[in-house]
């Protein structure tokens, strides 16, 4: 357990919390999805650091353990804080596992940064290329009336919104696919987000357009998602992302869903390992 300090902010520097197994294997570091932290990767990080591999979780500002500025949460900044995590680390030869709303920073990282410092990217149940529905992006999953209305349940009534939301993160057709203990340690990592951070991020993750963004990708690219999604759907997501990234491997986990790294981590962890290695 570490902490690093991310050189921007209004008032003060913001410390982001890091979880990181060190050792000499190539690192893996694992982007969380909204509301949660790096903890909701416990059934990735020993599967990975037995394979071999140095792995690396961090907490977004604003979330988990870290420091919960009140500002700092537009996609630039969030993909800058990733930015000082693989230089104050010294991280090279990295493979970036954006997870749900962490797809966006993967995505944006190549526009801000290049990749001098990456190996290889993994879109994982991930919002790329652009999730609002506008005239210019009519496939687009989220509407404006369900983002409106997500940010007025969560401004209503946290503890309402985050239970609601993790049924849905975890269930295809209404069926939950974890254990009830399961759901509830991930209700428990939404209540630690900040409401003002959980807030602006959801507008970030909603409106930020990424296309531009996936077209300057030049590395190995995989794309794992659940056909059952229904917070990110499949069709609008993930598959729209293989078809962009020339190259790219898909895997999509049958009867998966938002949450698959929880509900199917086997397969979930063995995707991603068999990627590593090529």
């Amino acid at each position: 357990m570490t902490e690093i300090t991310a050189h921007h902010g209004l008032f003060k520097d913001t410390n982001l919390h890091v979880d990181d197994t060190g050792g000499p294997g190539r690192p893996v570091v694992l982007i969380h999805g909204w509301p949660l932290s790096g903890e909701a990767f416990q059934a990735q990080v020993p599967a990975l650091q037995g394979a071999g591999y140095r792995v690396i979780t961090y907490d977004r500002r604003g979330f988990g353990r870290s420091d919960k500025p009140r500002a700092g949460y537009t996609y630039d900044t969030l993909t800058e804080d990733l930015h000082a995590l693989l230089e104050q680390l010294d991280l090279n030869e990295v493979t970036l596992v954006g997870f749900s709303m962490g797809g966006g920073e993967v995505a944006r990282y190549f526009t801000r940064y290049g990749a001098e410092r990456l190996r290889s990217v993994v879109f994982a149940s991930a919002v790329p290329p652009y999730l609002m529905q506008t005239e210019d992006n009519p496939d687009g999953p989220l509407t404006k009336d369900a983002a409106a209305k997500m940010t007025a349940d969560l401004t209503k009534d946290e503890d309402e919104f985050y239970d609601g939301f993790t049924r849905t993160f975890f269930s295809v057709n209404g069926e939950l696919m974890v254990s009830e203990g399961q759901r509830q340690d991930a209700l428990a990592l939404c209540k630690q987000a900040d409401k003002k951070a959980a807030l602006a991020c959801m507008a970030a993750f909603g409106a930020t357009d990424f296309r531009d963004d996936l077209l300057k990708v030049t590395v190995p690219a995989l794309v794992l998602h659940g056909d059952g999604d229904a917070t990110v759907p499949f069709a609008g997501s993930g598959q729209r992302t293989h078809a962009t990234l020339a190259g790219s491997e898909l895997h999509v986990i049958a009867g998966g869903p938002h949450g698959c790294n929880v509900s199917h981590p086997e397969e979930w962890n063995k995707t991603l390992i068999q990627f590593l290695a090529k």
